[in-house]
């Protein structure tokens, strides 16, 4: 599924069709990745994503209290909302009010329900974890990039919680990270920035947890279809670049 689509003129579509990626990487290697902590210091954690040019600031808040069909039942929850701020693409982007695009509404609930999988909700107790991905910089994959900021930022929050003698320990039971990967020309390539993300002819999005077991599959062909063959290939391809990333949020703490 296309990620953060930004206007580029067709000049710029570079060679994909002859296989040389626009910045010059393996079909199986990923942008450079950082996650820079402690972002905001009033937030109750926060990591600044960057993967490539995409940049997202991940910030999370937490509060006592559960939505109502969960109240008297001793289980948290946890909420994301996701926004693209104006100057994070080449034309401005319109500021989203009262009313979010399809878009921003599927890309929270994926990033919620990613971050649920990989936590004890009856070990969190009746808290609500709120997260905030902000996109600062889109050059595709800012959902992916949401979910790996998302993680450290999640962990730092109730460790801090744990610090004060709030939890007993951490919710956390497993690891979660999440990548893109395209067909250009029939051949999967890993981690998609915009310029492949726009001229691919398959495009997925794979969440995973810490033990490779698959949490989602967001999976659109652009032109035609795909064979299980390729959809074996694609999630080959995504399970060694999550295994990287999960080394990656590991290191960051």
């Amino acid at each position: 599924m296309p990620d953060a689509r930004c206007p580029i003129p067709n000049s710029h579509y570079l060679n994909i069709m002859s296989f040389q990626r626009p910045d010059g990487r393996q079909p199986n290697q990923l942008r450079p990745i950082s996650f820079d902590r402690e972002f905001n210091k009033f937030a109750s954690g926060s990591v600044l994503a960057k993967s490539g040019d995409t940049q997202v600031l991940c910030s999370v808040t937490i509060k006592p209290g559960v939505p109502r069909f969960l109240e008297n039942t001793g289980q948290g929850w946890l909420t994301a909302e996701y926004r693209m701020l104006p100057g994070a693409t080449p034309q401005r982007q319109e500021r989203e009010f009262m009313k979010l695009s399809g878009r921003t509404q599927e890309i929270q609930r994926l990033i919620g329900r990613s971050l649920r999988s990989c936590l004890d909700m009856q070990l969190l107790g009746e808290r609500t974890i709120l997260v905030d991905a902000d996109v600062l910089q889109a050059d595709a994959g800012t959902r992916t990039t949401s979910i790996n900021g998302a993680f450290v930022a999640v962990a730092d929050a109730l460790n801090k919680l744990v610090q004060k003698g709030d939890l007993g320990r951490s919710p956390i039971i497993r690891q979660v990270a999440a990548v893109s990967v395209g067909l250009l020309e029939a051949e999967p390539f890993l981690d998609l920035n915009y310029l492949e993300d726009v001229a691919a002819e398959i495009d997925c999005n794979v969440v995973m947890n810490g033990d490779l077991d698959i949490i989602e599959i967001q999976g659109t062909a652009e032109e035609g279809s795909f064979s299980r063959s390729q959809l074996n290939q694609i999630l080959d391809l995504a399970e060694t670049g999550i295994q990287e990333l999960l080394q990656a949020q590991r290191q960051a703490f």
